[in-house]
């Protein structure tokens, strides 16, 4: 039996052990999502019956019902959402089956995103208090905590897409292995395929630099040669679904959904004065009795939600990362607002995440010598209304 003394050698061995920074955030990104998620386990676990299918050998799913968005094609249902979550959910889905919990994959992933933003923000040069404030608002001021402690199949794929594509960019920020910054790029887009809008400025920042200018063709080679095999695996993907090299699971979705159209595509230069409403000027509505303050479930938009992404506007230097993040974020914004649904049931503007990683690069530029007042207060509004819509949630939609 262990006695006193040797008790407190470990103690004060354990004590000295320096657990890195961002390992302490992600732990608490995971463990904070995980309580406000109290054991859920979502029905809407489209990526466990997928991962189920996948281990019995075929792409089709054992569909249950209508509440699983699944397309007909020839004669079997196909899920259209991006594949990387089945794949991390292969091992468990081999020992649990249909049992698994997705929403503590997406629990997991809330974690990752917090760590791995943490992580960039201090690489970029922002101080600890700075980075905290960032991390708490990339955590709770955006819909990374909403979307993560319901763990549907469209949420956890934007958890996941945040997840990868923040390490990509912690790593272009750091050690800058051009490998690894195209395999945590190719899982991000194989978690949310219009990421892949973003390529060409990853490529440059891989090429010629992300904080400071600098000229790597090689490592562009080694990238290209981490994402190639990727991209062969999209086409045979899609081969085998489709019979196409591309991914037209979203048109036919769009053909077959109620509120679609039977023809044409589901994205259309028609659907931007919607999409701007929704991200810019939706609000809630106001109620005499309680809660007095409701969330529409179609959305809120980013002005009331997230206004703390301002910040990113006072971004000016280095003038070449500034520009390239600004190209990065209108490239990977752009199908969203050509989209011809703004993410249905959601708090917030679930699409947003797509592109606030590299919004995050620009806010840590515009405060990395000093945290105004002002940002302080956006970012704290941010993360009372992230915490908010949670509560909402919930409490008076998904109990």
């Amino acid at each position: 039996m262990m006695d006193h003394r040797t008790f407190m050698r470990f103690v004060d061995a354990f004590a000295r052990v320096r657990i890195p920074a961002a390992v302490t955030a992600g732990i608490a990104g995971f463990v904070l999502t995980f309580i406000v998620a109290h054991g859920r386990s979502t029905p809407y676990n489209n990526y466990v019956l997928f991962a189920d299918s996948l281990l019995h050998g075929h792409l089709w799913i054992d569909w249950p019902g209508p509440y699983i968005d699944a397309v007909l094609f020839d004669g079997q249902r196909f899920i259209v959402n991006d594949p990387v979550p089945s794949i991390l959910l292969l091992p468990f889905v081999a020992v649990f089956g249909l049992a698994t919990n997705q929403t503590l994959l997406a629990c997991v992933l809330a974690g990752v995103a917090t760590g791995a933003a943490w992580s960039l923000f201090r690489r970029l040069g922002a101080p600890s208090d700075t980075s905290l404030w960032l991390t708490a608002f990339a955590f709770a001021g955006t819909d990374l905590l909403w979307c993560s402690m319901l763990g549907d199949v469209w949420f956890v794929a934007q958890s996941a897409a945040v997840a990868f594509t923040l390490l990509a960019l912690a790593e272009l920020a750091g050690p800058r292995r051009a490998w690894l910054v195209a395999f945590w790029f190719a899982l991000a887009v194989g978690s949310r395929f219009t990421v892949v809008m973003a390529l060409p400025v990853v490529a440059y920042w891989i090429a010629c630099g992300f904080t400071v200018p600098e000229r790597r063709w090689r490592a562009l080679r080694s990238a290209t040669l981490t994402l190639l095999p990727f991209g062969a695996l999209w086409v045979a993907y899609n081969l085998a679904r489709w019979h196409v090299p591309w991914d037209s699971g979203h048109t036919i979705f769009y053909h077959e959904d109620s509120i679609g159209t039977p023809n044409g595509s589901p994205f259309s230069f028609g659907n931007i004065p919607m999409q701007l409403w929704s991200f810019f000027v939706q609000q809630p509505a106001f109620g005499a009795a309680y809660p007095w303050v409701v969330p529409g479930q179609g959305g809120v938009a980013l002005t009331w939600t997230s206004p703390a992404l301002i910040i990113a506007f006072f971004a000016r230097a280095p003038r070449a990362l500034v520009i390239s993040s600004w190209v990065a974020i209108v490239l990977v914004a752009a199908p969203s607002f050509m989209y011809y649904v703004n993410g249905f049931a959601q708090f917030g503007m679930r699409h947003a995440l797509d592109f606030e990683p590299f919004v995050f690069v620009l806010m840590a530029l515009a405060v990395r010598d000093r945290l105004p007042f002002l940002a302080k207060a956006a970012i704290l509004w941010s993360v009372a209304m992230g915490f908010w819509g949670t509560w909402f949630w919930n409490v008076f939609i998904r109990h």
